[in-house]
């Protein structure tokens, strides 16, 4: 029987960390149906002499909700050899959501996904999801946000939940889970999930138990109490009996410089003791999130007009300057602000409020509200030695946290996969070459529960991406960060070539995909 395609003479790593063999991999219908001498022709040949022959890559923390819908060819990340992105991220995802938070989310949203012009006529998980089936290059795994649940329940007041929005949460999150979805995020640093204490978290992961969905949070502190910051997530874990995905787990900011050691001794510790840990980082130093993130909570609390009113308010101007400038607010991570390392749109709030004449204060407040909190910024805070080390540990993949919308966005959403191979791999040698090709795809494909993917076997689904390990590099810089990378010639999503001599073919065969091995503990009612 003719396969539909054969990629013939390539340097097979086939995602376990196994070394590489030459081998041909035939293609029928979605799967991967052959590994090694093909005799067979094929409708589609590839030749992938001289190149790495591998599984697609899984983008494990993206802002992206949106965006495949958006631009269906999504260049951007099927170019760098990715095939699945993880959305639903640092607690705020697009569902399960009712009308009504729907209409919240969009406008919260727009720093992360702009406002592009999709139907928002999903409720739940599983609506959303199928609105990926063929409408995009790419393949999507969405997370459950705990911002989201509390948003539709307890709303955006600054409380704790009542027992009565608790249980709600938790049927929310169990059906979600039900339908797909592939654990819980938390954003404890983002309204309105920052008001909510570590007995929430443990008793929404609970509904989690025994089925290996993790808990993924974007913990309360990522500066002076950063090392607190992920004993605290260990914690929420191991009390829930959860696995634990440490999202984008940086070390950045002075303070934490050389700290690396520290955190990664601790997580070995948790490990020994049972608790089940992995994590995402993403190669570059500068982080990447909406500019109004850095505001105190209490400025947060009651949603975007209220929060926009407090930052026009001349009477809580001085407020906000003493506690981002001297204190360091919770958005902050408790570090007072450096005005120069915090870039919207590619110009510092510094340099903005010297060529003004004004205060950083007064410039950024003005910029928050004037944009209607919908701008993003990078953020130079990070640490090479720090993401060095973090990114050597076994338990370590790669996610690029990107923001690809905007004026100027973060150059990782263009080159976080290539860039981990060109620099980490081929020029500094810190991660082996075998091993990289594991942290992008069975370790995901392990931890989202998608059987049937991260491995070049028969009978898993034909997700491949085919790169020069002599030749690939990211071109995207945070001066033009909309440059795609080099050196990733074919990749195949479920079956069908995206990307064909490094040319996107105009293929959409992507598909919303369901984590698998949840079992409802009763039946859960339809969202309306």
């Amino acid at each position: 029987m003719t396969l539909d395609v054969a990629v013939r003479g390539g340097r097979v790593v086939d995602g376990t960390g196994s070394p590489w063999f030459r081998a041909d991999v035939g293609i029928r219908g979605d799967r991967i149906v052959a590994v090694g001498q093909l005799d067979e022709r094929a409708r589609t040949e590839i030749d992938a002499t001289g190149l790495v022959v591998c599984p697609g890559f899984t983008d494990m923390h993206t802002h992206s909700d949106l965006q495949p819908l958006a631009d269906p060819h999504y260049a951007m990340k099927v170019h760098q050899g990715v095939t699945l992105e993880v959305v639903g991220q640092d607690g705020l995802s697009l569902a399960p959501a009712r009308r009504e938070t729907l209409d919240q989310l969009r406008t919260m949203l727009q720093g992360w996904n702009g406002d592009p012009d999709v139907d928002w006529d999903w409720r739940s998980v599983a609506d959303y999801l199928r609105r990926f089936d063929g409408a995009s290059a790419i393949n999507v795994v969405t997370l459950v946000g705990h911002g989201t649940l509390r948003l539709q329940t307890v709303g955006q007041e600054d409380r704790p939940a009542t027992q009565n929005e608790l249980a709600e949460m938790r049927r929310l999150l169990q059906q979600a889970l039900a339908e797909g979805a592939a654990g819980l995020s938390a954003g404890l640093t983002y309204a309105p999930g920052m008001y909510a204490d570590d007995d929430e978290l443990v008793a929404l992961c609970e509904v989690m138990r025994g089925s290996g969905a993790p808990y993924t949070p974007h913990h309360r502190n990522y500066g002076s109490h950063a090392i607190e910051g992920y004993r605290d997530s260990i914690a929420i874990a191991r009390r829930a009996g959860v696995p634990l995905h440490l999202a984008h787990c940086h070390l950045g900011f002075a303070c934490n410089r050389g700290r690396a050691p520290e955190l990664l001794a601790m997580i070995d510790a948790a490990m020994a003791e049972g608790v089940q840990v992995t994590l995402d980082t993403y190669p570059y130093l500068a982080g990447n999130t909406y500019l109004h993130a850095f505001l105190p909570g209490w400025a947060l609390a009651g949603g975007g007009e209220a929060t926009i009113a407090r930052l026009r308010d001349p009477s809580l101007r001085e407020r906000l300057c003493h506690e981002l400038e001297e204190v360091g607010t919770d958005g902050h991570h408790g570090v007072p602000i450096d005005w120069s390392v915090v870039v919207p749109g590619g110009v510092s709030i510094a340099d903005r409020a010297a060529a003004a004449g004004r205060r950083p204060i007064d410039v950024y407040c003005e910029l928050c509200a004037e944009g209607n909190l919908a701008l993003a910024a990078t953020h130079h805070v990070g640490n090479e030695e720090n993401v060095r080390a973090i990114m050597q540990h076994p338990c370590h993949t790669g996610g690029s946290d990107g923001i690809v919308v905007g004026e100027r966005p973060h150059p990782r959403g263009w080159g976080t996969f290539p860039r981990y191979l060109a620099v980490y791999v081929r020029e500094l040698g810190l991660l082996r070459l075998e091993d990289a090709v594991r942290r992008f795809t069975s370790l995901p494909a392990r931890v989202l529960r998608l059987p049937d993917r991260g491995l070049l076997r028969p009978g898993m689904a034909a997700d491949v991406t085919c790169f020069d390990p002599a030749a690939v590099r990211d071109t995207a810089t945070y001066e033009e960060p909309r440059s795609l990378p080099e050196g990733i010639p074919h990749v195949i999503v479920n079956g069908v070539a995206v990307v064909l001599d490094g040319a996107h073919t105009g293929a959409t065969p992507g598909r919303g995909l369901r984590s698998r091995g949840y079992e409802p503990r009763s039946p859960a009612s339809r969202i309306t």
